[in-house]
């Protein structure tokens, strides 16, 4: 019953750290290549793993067995880690972060590229 717990709680940690990394690197040589200047540094790519490997551990270590387990078969040695519906949903969760992030980045993008109101700056 462990042996199950463990192997699924590492494929949910796969996944999620996957998803993250997959859009933390995207976004980083996307916005690097097209505005210059990596929207995100080092430091706030070293903080964005260190916080997703902290909650992903947690998660990891906090979920409990339970009787079901047993109701499955096991897994073979050559099972894969990484199953095809697990690929999917990695590829369409990076899909709709990236979506997200770059519909805020490119909307911020060109809010300051807009001339700005001259009125407006007297009054400031």
């Amino acid at each position: 019953m462990w042996g199950r717990n463990v192997y699924d709680s590492i494929s949910k940690f796969l996944q999620f750290q996957l998803t993250v990394n997959i859009v933390a690197v995207i976004v980083a040589f996307t916005g690097a290549c097209i505005t210059q200047d990596s929207p995100l540094k080092a430091v706030q790519m070293l903080w964005v793993n260190l916080i997703m490997d902290t909650f992903a551990s947690l998660a990891l270590a906090t979920e409990p067995p339970t009787e079901a387990l047993l109701l499955r078969r096991p897994y073979g040695r050559d099972h894969p880690l990484v199953s095809g519906t697990m690929l999917r949903n990695i590829l369409g969760h990076a899909a709709y972060q990236l979506l997200v992030i770059f519909t805020l980045l490119f909307a911020a993008l060109q809010r300051d590229q807009r001339p700005q109101n001259p009125r407006r700056e007297e009054r400031l």
